[in-house]
């Protein structure tokens, strides 16, 4: 069975949202990377227990709301089994150098779904043929 691995937070000010979150949750929102980009870990740590990982973005990265990561065995099986289910590709796999693969999906309803496998070989050069 696979299990929300992360989530996306679009935010106007990742400051004020970092303190919200911090506040409410006790989540601590650390920016990663050069980008406006800045991760939440809201369990024990990352991989090692309950709770996803989750992220603030710009807003005008994700203008549909909150985007759930769903984590799964292979993106490209999943991605097949999401047309068969009357789902639909987005966006095709896409590599998180050094993490893994990403994909985004449409369900049946029309909900915007991310989808997520770990490969620490992937890279930003891979093939994806």
């Amino acid at each position: 069975m696979s299990r929300v691995v992360h989530f996306e937070i679009p935010v106007d000010d990742p400051e004020r949202a970092g303190e919200f979150y911090g506040a409410v949750f006790g989540w601590e929102a650390h920016k990663w990377g050069p980008q406006d980009y800045w991760t939440m870990a809201t369990g024990q740590e990352p991989g090692t227990g309950p709770g996803a990982e989750g992220a603030l973005t710009p807003r005008a990265e994700a203008p549909e709301g909150v985007l759930v990561y769903v984590d799964v065995e292979d993106v490209d099986t999943a991605l097949a089994m999401v047309e068969k289910a009357g789902g639909s590709v987005v966006h095709g796999k896409m590599p998180i150098p050094t993490i893994g693969w990403s994909a985004h999906v449409r369900d049946s309803e029309g909900n915007l779904i991310g989808l997520f496998q770990s490969d620490e070989s992937a890279t930003a050069g891979t093939d994806l043929s």
